[in-house]
């Protein structure tokens, strides 16, 4: 189905250009385009709890050392993406700095574009 087709390719475009390129960079200015403003960002790491509203979220981005100019590494593998008419399920490896994060990141097609509504995070010890 071409349509579906299309909606991966714009799925994987919202990852690639603004998600990672936008942690990756501290970039909150990316990070802003492909979050929905009521965004929430929610997990745990190292098994505390985490919960942050998208501002939360992006004050902390933007006031950390970004993972470019830390030197650790870092790099974001795609897993897998469901998508459901107006809606997707993104599920990602990230290894920044000492973490490797699993996370779930739902989308929601917002006036023809795709935004992250919520994501969900765990630290892996690998």
């Amino acid at each position: 189905m071409d349509n579906n087709r299309d909606e991966l390719a714009a799925i994987t475009y919202a990852l690639e250009d603004f998600y990672l390129k936008g942690i990756y960079k501290g970039d909150v200015d990316r990070l802003r385009k492909v979050y929905h403003p009521n965004a929430l960002v929610l997990g745990d790491v190292n098994g505390v709890p985490y919960a942050k509203t998208l501002e939360q979220y992006l004050d902390g981005v933007k006031n950390r050392q970004s993972v470019k100019n830390s030197g650790k590494p870092f790099k974001g593998t795609l897993i897998s993406i469901d998508i459901i008419n107006s809606i997707a399920v993104v599920k990602l490896h990230v290894k920044m700095y000492d973490f490797n994060y699993d996370e779930f990141l739902s989308f929601h097609r917002v006036n023809g574009q795709w935004l992250i509504v919520n994501k969900m995070l765990t630290n892996v010890i690998k």
